[in-house]
């Protein structure tokens, strides 16, 4: 294959490989079935006006999403076998690996500006669903291990099977299901556990209802028609969409419990969808005694996007912390 000059997306991180507009000729090598998802778009304003680079997807289609996704991950993140089953969520592949690129930053400013590298640095995912992404991503980039957790059986069989497919993930990736889905860290975080960080992508909606009425305006706007059956383009199941409270219940609830487990986890982290609600987020964080916050911005597009991580370490047990315990 030939190497070609692609547009670089300068609003994703240094890091991430996928600062520039997908190369279709390599993920159709290395995934042959994305070809049935492709087309020509002839309005890209592209300036290098290339038949090639007008190449895309249809975002508003599942199917396409998923075997965009798919493709993805054994062309760039060294994956045999990966899969979802249907209308599980399939997250975009460029914001997931933003999220751990800017928690690897914030990892090195604790570590004398050195990213923190291998198997000893774990890191607990809270709500893995059946895609498994951000343990994949995470361990390929910087051979991080995780434990994932969800409420979700089903979705952690499918994870079970994609680490059994993939043999350099069974040693790295380990899953725990949260029998008692009103608590987060709760019969997870277990005294002898020690975490360098959290990762979440909390559930959005406070309603199936609400989840419906936003999957209804995404889809009218990525097709620039009206239609009232609701398609989620990414997927998604209940537990993944939406919960009582919404985001800032889910957060908040995370918040009230990691206050038990003080010293053993560096940074709790989460995704903040809704900007709107970081006054309240901080306001929480500040009542329980969190010695530090901070909140890392990511641009993907035209789309801001956010995560808040806080910790209850003492500036000195920061600096005596070891990532790296053998």
């Amino acid at each position: 294959m030939k190497n070609k000059i692609i547009p670089e997306k300068t609003t994703l991180h240094p890091r991430n490989p996928h600062r520039f507009r997908y190369d279709f000729e390599k993920l159709i090598y290395n995934y042959p079935i994305l070809k049935n998802y492709i087309f020509v778009n002839e309005f890209d304003v592209d300036t290098s006006k290339s038949k090639q680079a007008k190449q895309t997807i249809d975002f508003a289609n599942p199917e396409a999403v998923k075997a965009l996704n798919k493709a993805i991950l054994i062309s760039d993140y060294g994956v045999q076998y990966w899969d979802i089953p249907k209308n599980y969520l399939c997250p975009p592949i460029p914001g997931r690996a933003d999220y751990i690129h800017y928690l690897a930053d914030l990892l090195a400013k604790s570590n004398n500006d050195i990213i923190p590298e291998g198997e000893n640095v774990i890191g607990l995912d809270v709500g893995i669903g059946a895609n498994c992404v951000y343990p994949i991503i995470g361990n390929h980039e910087y051979q991080w291990s995780f434990v994932g957790t969800d409420i979700d059986e089903n979705a952690l069989q499918n994870c079970k099977k994609i680490i059994a497919k993939n043999p350099h993930l069974i040693e790295v990736i380990s899953l725990q299901l949260q029998v008692e889905p009103r608590f987060i860290f709760k019969n997870i975080i277990l005294p002898e556990d020690k975490f360098a960080f959290t990762i979440c992508n909390p559930p959005f909606h406070s309603s199936q209802d609400e989840a419906t009425k936003a999957a209804l305006r995404k889809v009218n706007n990525l097709e620039d028609t009206k239609t009232s059956k609701p398609i989620l383009n990414f997927g998604g199941q209940n537990a993944e969409l939406w919960c009582t409270g919404g985001e800032i219940g889910f957060i908040t609830q995370m918040i009230y419990e990691s206050v038990k487990y003080p010293l053993q986890v560096f940074w709790f982290t989460t995704l903040v969808s809704k900007k709107d609600n970081l006054r309240s987020i901080y306001k929480t964080l500040n009542k329980v005694g969190a010695v530090e916050i901070k909140t890392i911005e990511m641009a993907q597009g035209q789309k801001i996007s956010r995560f808040v991580a806080w910790t209850f370490l003492s500036e000195k047990q920061q600096k005596d912390w070891k990532f790296n315990i053998d």
